[in-house]
């Protein structure tokens, strides 16, 4: 079954790219002259996705007149998460029920990434009903999500901090395809955060709880060398500019 909807977490204020009056959100950064925002949609747009909601927070005005001046043919809707700035579990729990109605399969997505739109082909055509993207050349540290695997296949842990054995990991992309079941129930768990006061929990917590609870229920892809940076920091805006986009430009041609 095809993916229809995508879900993009975009709320957050992007602190860590440093204290810089009256920011943009970070799905507003452009890069070749396209946001990452207009790109993500049209990189949704071209593996069919007919529809689109956005969660919304910082600045949610700019990220609609952007969405709404791209030429998305489909729909796009917003969900609001006034708590912006506490964890993007609220942001998580906020999208819940655009993906439990998404009617299929749903993407959900960080919107802070510049991505090559192989990636987004290679999730969404994936045979795997709950799927993440893992890339295997990454540089450690405490910051990268990791996808740590045992064997070939088994999902043993996802975290920044991981103390789990594992075999090798890779770093998430932040990208997921899920089935309408494990949308649904990553929902009941990010409002379960929520109710229990933990408001300040990155959404990644919500993932791995479900993943240790149920690992046989995911898989993952593998997209190793294929470009793509998460932007956190301004030394990732510098990586994207100067390393990432080019290849982008390069294989998009």
């Amino acid at each position: 079954m095809s993916v229809v909807r995508a879900c993009i977490l975009a709320a957050g204020v992007g602190n860590r790219l440093g204290e810089v009056d009256d920011k943009p959100p970070k799905a507003l950064l452009e890069f070749g002259g396209k946001s990452l925002l207009a790109r993500h949609l049209a990189n949704l747009a071209r593996i069919g996705v007919e529809s689109v909601v956005i969660g919304t927070g910082y600045r949610a005005a700019d990220l609609k007149a952007e969405a709404a001046a791209a030429s998305f043919p489909g729909e796009i809707d917003f969900v609001h998460n006034p708590d912006f700035e506490e964890g993007s579990v609220i942001t998580m729990a906020v999208l819940g029920e655009a993906m439990i109605d998404a009617d299929g399969p749903v993407i959900l997505m960080d919107a802070d990434v510049l991505y090559d739109p192989r990636l987004m082909a290679q999730l969404a055509g994936s045979t795997h009903a709950n799927c993440l993207l893992v890339d295997r050349d990454f540089e450690e540290g405490d910051e990268p999500v990791k996808i740590c695997v045992r064997g070939e296949s088994d999902l043993v842990d996802f975290r920044k901090i991981v103390d789990t054995p594992f075999d090798w990991c890779g770093e998430s992309v932040g990208f997921f395809k899920w089935s309408p079941a494990m949308a649904e129930n990553l929902t009941r768990r990010a409002e379960d955060y929520i109710a229990r006061g933990d408001r300040d929990a990155p959404y990644e917590e919500v993932i791995r709880d479900a993943i240790l609870a149920a690992p046989a229920d995911f898989g993952f892809e593998d997209i190793t060398g294929t470009p793509w940076v998460e932007i956190d920091f301004p030394e990732d805006v510098i990586k994207a500019e100067t390393e990432i986009l080019p290849l982008i430009d390069r294989d998009v041609q």
